[in-house]
């Protein structure tokens, strides 16, 4: 008896419907369309995570196409190939991240896993990067159809943003408006400049409320033609989040708060100007448990109002403020003028407008003396960098020395992908980097100190593992000297630096440099020699080569570390932390305490002993460190972690402080110690600021020029380095563009380069962002006015085009925050399939490995959805919709004669 299959009659019609109870014979099995994929393998020939592992760590390659097996050949088996080979690279890569994140992993196999994964990345992104697909397009990176970079330059900004002075209703007097309130205005214009005196005394009787108080100023500015007015701003404050247990509690925003806006025009450069100004002490510090930095402002001599400057507040604290996430820590940070600060910073990610290119960078930052960061400029390291020291000449150049882990200046020769050299970087008063010298050893090396010579030489000190450049070993780690010379064709041309001499000195065990200061031709270095502290003296010939004079042991450093070294009054003064209570540094003015002491010596500018020699010792019975010392008018200013328990974990309390002494008498002539979130307060670096501290800081405003326009130029406002580059390849020819930064380019002429190595296929345009978030003041968003940013999309009519990563060192995507792949329409005939995977991608961490392991799991993904995008399509047209009423009426007729059959 024949069965009609009803399935069969419905797939005619594109309808589904299930199968009669029989049919008459089987139908013919469907031809296979595309080649077995090798994830749908089962059993013994599917490998197993462990065949994997042994396969990866062999050294044999994990992507390759000869190992590529199709049971299918066709007009994509050329795209077939290349797909299986990347799934077989990239689970290879799975597997290495799957036993790095496994439990008994020693420290041996984790330096193997992570060395292949690093040499199993770089093999599949230069494999996706030569790869020519035909069916489909893959890409390294995303698709999308709008691509922005997450870097931006500021556009001139008339506007100066204060923090909170004023949590009050505003029908309250302001408590920071109280007093004796005087400073002066000065607004300079092409004409000439004009210094407009504000008192708040004139104002009588009048209520010193916020509307008050700004009407007051406003009027005097109108009084004398100015333009530029002061306005009232609403802080808004986020809500906050606490752990009880294992909740996570949200507290609502707090009150809103007050703060000052400077609202300028172009053609007027606004300066404040106190009538009355006293010294002020920043202290850098790390605060809390979640990674937070933070600026401290004291006004030792001033009368700061009383619980001013934020929480955790102590006397004599005038004010804080917050550095940018990503801040990992600072090392060192010098006086600059107007109060105002630089610091070195090592972070790990670059600020929202200024992301890093590499696992971590050095970025050299200006505050004023509010407290706001306005000038931000990253080293630009393609891998790693740390930054040791800063200092700062009397022309307001400013030098950073530190060490740099793989490639820093495009295209120089001998960086080392897992070597330190040290570096030195000269910038310019505005931050403008002049020049960068890389020197290095064949092992480590690393500059931990770095000073401006009075001949016009940079002075730069460190530590080697071997012989730098034109020296000898000595053995171990040696510290040594090196100095750089600058020459310049003409005043246009760029500033050059060249080695000019060197000296490398120590003992047969590990030595090092940790301070160094220059006076006219005499050159002095202190540090850790063998386990003893040791101060140098060094004559400067006259081709910058150091010549030693002498030498002094203090004796034992007991665990110690030097942190600071000056000439004052004719006098050498050391200063450090140590658990030696008779250091050979002269008398003792101020006696050891137990534990780690800070000590502060005096001794005589030729190193030889003398009666005037004064050692003296801050602490308590704990230990006690000197993170930074300074030396201002004879007086010594010394910060750090004070009195801590002896063997006290890392995440245990401490408090910081900040103390005066007379080195002469050992007298402590002020001091503060202080905590911080979860009673967790470690001073870092500090700065002491000649007139820095006045009336302005209560008000929030600036000493000093407020700057309405920063450099526009990329190698300034982003991470990128001149010689970096990416590139572009059209659609059309297939060819690939590069486009190369240049010293000069800004955001509108790489526009230009893009548009022009795509072909036209892309269009870029310069977005505005009007005001973007810049941190947090407490529990108040911070923002700042004005980016630009470059957007790139497809040009009319046209298909888009591919972005991809310069060579390792050299990539300027990163830097410039632009996700390589394809940027174009996504109706576009040819599907796009993107590999993102990043290049800082490791397993140096749990949190670095599961990282890894998701961007792997992704790109596998990819590769699936790529296999079926190859799937030829029917020849036959799909009938879709819903069938016709006769239809419908007929397929009826023949499912009642089926059932009639079936019985």
């Amino acid at each position: 008896m024949a069965v009609i299959n009803n399935s069969y009659l419905l797939g005619l019609y594109g309808l589904a419907g299930s199968a009669g109870a029989g049919s008459a014979g089987q139908s013919a099995p469907k031809p296979k369309t595309q080649p077995t994929a090798p994830w749908t393998l089962s059993g013994k020939e599917k490998p197993s995570q462990s065949d994997l592992l042994r396969t990866a760590l062999s050294g044999r390659k994990l992507v390759n196409e000869d190992n590529a097996v199709l049971d299918v050949k066709g007009v994509s088996s050329s795209d077939y190939r290349k797909i299986f080979a990347l799934y077989q690279g990239l689970t290879m890569l799975e597997a290495l991240t799957n036993r790095a994140g496994e439990r008994g992993v020693t420290r041996m196999e984790s330096e193997q896993l992570s060395r292949r994964f690093a040499s199993g990345m770089t093999e599949v992104m230069d494999f996706l990067n030569s790869a020519q697909f035909e069916g489909v397009r893959v890409v390294q990176g995303v698709s999308t159809s709008q691509s922005q970079s997450t870097a931006a330059v500021p556009r001139d900004n008339p506007k100066y943003l204060t923090g909170p002075i004023h949590d009050g209703a505003l029908t309250d007097e302001v408590a920071a408006f109280q007093g004796d309130v005087r400073f002066g205005i000065t607004v300079k214009t092409t004409t000439g400049s004009q210094t407009v005196d504000i008192d708040l005394s004139e104002m009588g009787a009048t209520p010193r409320t916020m509307d008050a108080v700004v009407q007051h100023i406003n009027g005097k500015l109108e009084e004398a033609g100015v333009q530029t007015r002061i306005h009232r701003q609403t802080i808004e404050a986020e809500p906050r989040t606490v752990k009880a247990g294992d909740k996570t509690i949200t507290l609502p925003a707090g009150p809103t708060r007050w703060g000052l806006t400077v609202a300028g025009v172009s053609l007027e450069t606004i300066s404040f100007t106190p009538v009355e100004a006293r010294d002020s002490i920043q202290v850098v510090q790390g605060a809390g448990s979640k990674g937070a930095h933070e600026v401290l402002k004291f006004d030792p001599d001033g009368n700061p109002v009383a619980g001013s400057g934020g929480g955790f507040w102590v006397e004599g604290r005038s004010g804080v403020s917050s550095l940018p996430d990503g801040v990992e820590t600072v090392r060192a940070s010098a006086a600059g003028p107007d109060g105002s600060m630089w610091i070195v910073a090592d972070v790990s990610a670059g600020a929202s407008t200024q992301p890093i290119k590499g696992q971590g960078d050095v970025v050299l930052m200006k505050l004023d003396s509010a407290g706001n960061v306005v000038v931000s400029r990253a080293l630009g390291a393609a891998s790693k960098a740390s930054g040791y020291a800063i200092a700062v000449d009397a022309d307001g150049r400013v030098a950073v020395a530190g060490s740099v882990i793989g490639a820093l200046v495009p295209g120089e020769a001998g960086a080392s992908a897992t070597t330190a050299d040290s570096f030195v970087t000269v910038f310019d008063a505005q931050g403008r980097e002049q020049w960068t010298q890389r020197r290095g050893a064949k092992a480590e090396d690393e500059a931990t100190a770095v000073s401006f010579g009075a001949d016009g030489r940079v002075y730069v000190a460190g530590r080697a593992r071997s012989a730098m450049p034109g020296t000898l070993a000595v053995g171990g780690w040696d510290g040594y000297v090196q100095a750089f010379s600058e020459s310049q064709v003409h005043s246009l041309a760029p500033i050059t630096a060249t080695a000019t001499g060197a000296t490398q000195f120590g003992t047969a065990g590990d030595d090092n440099v940790q301070a160094m200061t220059v006076d006219g031709d005499n050159l002095y270095t202190a540090g850790v020699e063998n386990g003893a502290f040791v101060v140098r003296h060094f004559r400067i010939g006259a081709t910058g080569a150091p010549e030693l004079l002498s030498v002094r042991n203090l004796g034992s450093s007991s665990g110690g570390e030097i942190a600071g070294l000056a000439v004052a009054d004719g006098r050498l003064i050391i200063s450090g932390a140590t658990g030696n209570g008779a250091l050979n540094a002269g008398q003792v003015a101020n006696a050891h305490a137990g534990g780690q002491d800070a000590f502060v010596a005096v001794l005589s500018t030729d190193l030889a002993a003398s009666g005037a020699d004064r050692v003296t010792y801050y602490g308590g019975p704990g230990d006690d460190t000197a993170a930074d010392v300074k030396v201002h008018d004879g007086k010594v200013w010394l910060t750090g972690v004070s009195d801590r328990a002896i063997g006290a974990k890392a995440e245990d309390p401490s408090r910081g402080y900040l103390a005066r002494l007379d080195v002469q008498t050992g007298q402590v002539e002020w001091s503060q110690t202080w905590t911080a979130a979860d009673g967790r307060a470690k001073p870092l670096a500090l700065t002491v600021s000649p007139g820095g501290a006045s009336v302005l800081d209560r008000l929030g405003l600036p000493q000093g020029e407020i700057s309405q326009s920063q450099s526009k130029t990329l190698v300034d406002a982003t991470a990128v380095r001149a010689g970096d580059r990416f590139y572009v390849q059209n659609p059309a020819t297939g060819r690939k563009t590069a486009v190369t930064i240049d010293a000069k380019d800004t955001l509108q002429s790489l526009a230009r380069k893009i548009e022009m190595a795509s072909g036209r296929y892309l269009k870029v345009t310069i977005k505005t962002d009007r005001d973007y978030v810049t941190g947090m003041d407490g529990d108040a968003r911070v923002t700042s006015g004005g980016v630009q940013r470059l957007s790139i999309t497809s040009a009319d009519g046209r298909a888009g085009a591919v972005l991809t990563p310069g060579e390792a060192g050299r990539d300027a995507l990163v830097g410039l925050g632009l996700t390589p792949g394809f940027i174009g329409k996504t109706q576009d005939k040819t599907k796009t399939f993107g590999i993102d995977l990043s290049p800082l991608l490791n397993l140096s961490s749990a949190e670095a490995i599961n990282k890894s392991r998701d961007q792997v799991q992704l790109a596998i993904k990819a590769m699936r959805d790529a296999y079926r995008a190859l799937a030829p399509e029917s020849d036959k047209p799909k009938a879709t919709g819903k069938a016709p009423a006769y239809l419908q009426a007929q397929l009826a007729n023949y499912q009642a004669a089926l059932a009639r059959l079936t019985g």
